[in-house]
């Protein structure tokens, strides 16, 4: 099969791609490099077609769309704290650029997988969170992915297939600050034996999702007879920011605690997700925990690198 991967060079997208080449798949990959990086894919580029360009181009994604089976729509802007001040330019990129790869589908016929967020949901009314619980996003960077969901059903209602995956907070190699960031930025200052620094009291509760997972949910979603729907991706599991802290310096062996400052803006107090639809639908089950994967990684000393950096 042949598929586009937008984002391409991101966190997720690059995991995305040497999966899909790993299964035999033709793959031509979409990224601005914004916060991407070639350096993710460096190992791969010779195998894909790599286009430096950014989604909010209709006519380079329609060049490139023309002949795909499917598009996994990772690209996105990403940053809670960034959509506050840039809340014009968040629009332009999440929502026109979504847009953009809806007219084609439903233009060209392909199927779309793309990224929603868990951030729709903004602060639960209830745990853990179902895909039909009220949406009430508390920042401008959720407001987009809830937009962007208005969007694909009006585009789902006309014909196109279309899912979104409302990822949950998303950790692995390779990670970028904006996905499950706290776990990257906790691992850069243990490593130099430095206090994690916490943004509150750190009992802010987190549904870490790994992102070989999150690959996986995005094949099965594309593989799928399901034609439009919504799925939580997570692990029916959270973890506080504050356990996670303990957990880390524990692992490195520190004599240390962390320190707290101000609470951050737009920040949801808890999150969990129920799976049972993906489940059942999509036949995906998450299997890496968490707590077991940041142990192995520290004891081993083993991809830091690919973490902290």
């Amino acid at each position: 099969m042949k598929y586009a991967v937008t984002g391409g060079a991101g966190f997720i997208g690059s995991h995305l791609i040497r999966t899909l080449l790993d299964q035999g798949h033709s793959v031509t990959a979409i990224d601005n490099l914004n916060t991407g990086k070639l350096d993710n894919i460096k190992p791969i580029l010779n195998k894909i077609d790599f286009v430096k360009g950014d989604i909010r181009d209709f006519e380079l994604l329609k060049s490139k769309f023309k002949d795909v089976d499917g598009v996994f729509h990772e690209a996105a802007l990403a940053s809670v704290q960034e959509s506050f001040s840039k809340e014009k330019e968040y629009n332009e990129v999440n929502v026109g650029g979504t847009e953009n790869v809806l007219r084609l589908s439903k233009e060209f016929g392909f199927k779309i997988v793309y990224a929603s967020s868990s951030s729709v949901y903004g602060n639960p009314v209830k745990i853990p969170i179902v895909e039909s619980d009220p949406k009430n996003p508390i920042n401008p960077y959720a407001q987009t992915k809830l937009d962007d969901e208005k969007i694909a059903t009006r585009y789902a209602n006309e014909g196109v297939r279309v899912i979104g995956l409302r990822y949950f907070n998303v950790f692995g190699e390779r990670q970028s600050q904006t996905y499950a960031g706290v776990i990257k930025k906790f691992l850069k200052k243990a490593r130099n034996g430095e206090s994690p620094i916490i943004n509150g009291d750190g009992s802010q509760t987190r549904d870490f999702v790994y992102v070989g997972d999150v690959v996986q949910a995005n094949i099965a979603a594309m593989k799928s007879n399901v034609n439009h729907e919504f799925f939580n991706v997570g692990t029916e599991t959270t973890i506080s920011v504050l356990q996670l802290a303990d957990l880390i310096i524990n692992a490195f062996g520190l004599s240390i605690k962390p320190i707290h400052g101000p609470e951050l803006p737009g920040d949801v107090k808890i999150t969990k997700a129920d799976i049972s639809l993906a489940r059942k639908l999509l036949g995906w089950e998450p299997k890496v925990d968490i707590k077991e994967w940041l142990r192995q990684v520290i004891t081993a000393r083993k991809n830091l690198d690919l973490i902290t950096d």
